[in-house]
């Protein structure tokens, strides 16, 4: 599988909030399908479908031992695409630091300062060319 389909099929899987219920466990401890079942809504099979689905995106790996089938969290997967969301993070970043240069520059332009306000000496353009009409 390329890297970018890689990349889709490990968003498809993390796309469902019950595939990311089971790597939430699987994070703390390897399980099987019976543990996996227990805390949720769903059936043993459909359970199964899920483990699949996270097995065919790489983010989890099965090993047999015995009648066990035990689940295993793979981090590779999760690394490969919170790095792709990382690269995508700076660039909002950098975005709103524009955005917040470009908003106190307007601000600044408009906002008076105290001594305008209050000090005579200063010319008003306003006034001037209003007083200059008259």
């Amino acid at each position: 599988m390329s890297g970018s389909d890689q990349l889709s099929a490990v968003f498809s899987a993390l796309a469902d909030p019950t595939r990311r219920a089971i790597l939430a466990e699987l994070a703390d401890r390897d399980a099987t399908v019976t543990e996996l079942t227990a805390p949720l809504p769903i059936s043993m099979p459909a359970v199964s479908r899920h483990l699949k689905a996270l097995e065919r995106a790489g983010l989890i790996s099965r090993t047999r031992s015995g009648k066990l089938r035990m689940s295993r969290i793979e981090a590779a997967p999760l690394r490969e695409a919170a790095e792709w969301i990382e690269h995508y993070r700076r660039l909002w970043d950098t975005s709103l630091t524009r955005l917040d240069a470009h908003l106190a520059a307007v601000q600044a332009v408009g906002r008076p300062t105290d001594r305008t306000i209050h000090d005579p000496a200063v010319p008003q353009p306003l006034i001037q060319a209003h007083d200059k009409e008259n």
